[in-house]
């Protein structure tokens, strides 16, 4: 006598196969990951699904998968709001549809749903057809902040960590400044844009008329404080400084480099007045986490 339980068992794991296959349930039927539970054939599918009154055995499935991929696109839509606003429901379910076909859910949870989604409107995007940013470039943007935003969410952040104060920085010996590395915080990311998609997402989530912005150069630095997803645009100065100190450059490379490789010319009679303003406003925003010297000493919080 077979066991109730692991027959049970069996035929979950085959619904499951077949109503969840990209390609839909005629295709999950014949597939090995369904046929390795249940070895049938579409045309005797009937001896593991009944049909009902309304519905034959096929037609029931589908009624399944349908639901099935209706709660994914739904997810889709709760971690890219700004990308379904931008896009419109019925152009953003094809692309959710699409997106689906080439990276089916595999992950026990949804928070890995939309991963590689921005990827994917990367690879699908139509030919140029003008010269600079146009309104492909801003999806693919729109989703890249919004994944980030997820990403920063759930990953490791700092709100357990005493973290550093623009004070705490005058605790480096003077002599060692220069060669002092700023541990950044776990959650800080710096991104750059070709448009200020951060307006437009933020408009949509405060549920805000929103209009699609011209193209301007975007650099945000995103982190997570208190348990919230913050973002702070930067000049392209202290953007570039920050981001040298994020990749483990000393005090003293980092702000040689940045000034070195400036747009413009850097006015150096008040530049330290405004490093001093970008260090507390980035201490105050949580980006840093403690000081490595080089004489391996350390000022940690």
């Amino acid at each position: 006598m077979s066991d109730p339980v692991s027959e049970l068992n069996r035929l979950q794991r085959w619904m499951q196969s077949v109503i969840t296959h990209p390609d839909g349930v005629a295709a999950g039927i014949d597939s090995d990951s369904a046929r390795q539970h249940i070895d049938v054939q579409r045309s005797a599918v009937e001896e593991v699904i009944s049909r009902s009154q309304a519905l034959d055995s096929i037609e029931r499935l589908h009624v399944y998968g349908n639901a099935y991929y209706a709660r994914l696109i739904e997810c889709m839509g709760g971690e890219f709001p700004a990308t379904h606003a931008a896009l419109g429901e019925e152009a953003f379910s094809g692309f959710v549809m699409g997106f689906l076909q080439v990276s089916p859910s595999t992950s026990y949870t949804l928070g890995e749903l939309g991963r590689a989604f921005p990827e994917y409107l990367a690879s699908s995007r139509p030919p140029r057809e003008i010269d600079g940013p146009d309104w492909a470039d801003f999806l693919i943007e729109l989703a890249t902040l919004e994944r980030t935003y997820s990403d920063v969410f759930d990953g490791p952040g700092e709100e357990r960590i005493t973290l550093m104060q623009a004070d705490d920085l005058l605790s480096i010996p003077p002599e060692s400044w220069g060669d002092a590395r700023l541990q950044t915080a776990a959650s800080l990311r710096l991104l750059t844009f070709q448009f200020p998609v951060q307006e437009y997402a933020a408009s949509i989530r405060k549920q805000e008329e929103a209009t699609i912005p011209q193209s301007a150069e975007t650099r945000l630095a995103i982190s997570r404080r208190d348990y919230i997803v913050r973002r702070r645009p930067l000049a392209p100065l202290p953007y570039a400084l920050l981001r040298q100190l994020q990749q483990g450059a000393t005090l003293g490379a980092a702000i040689e480099t940045a000034v070195s490789n400036a747009e413009t010319d850097v006015d150096m009679s008040t530049f330290a007045a405004r490093l001093q303003e970008w260090f507390r406003s980035w201490t105050g925003d949580g980006y840093f986490v403690g000081v490595d010297l080089e004489s391996d000493q350390s000022v940690t919080k």
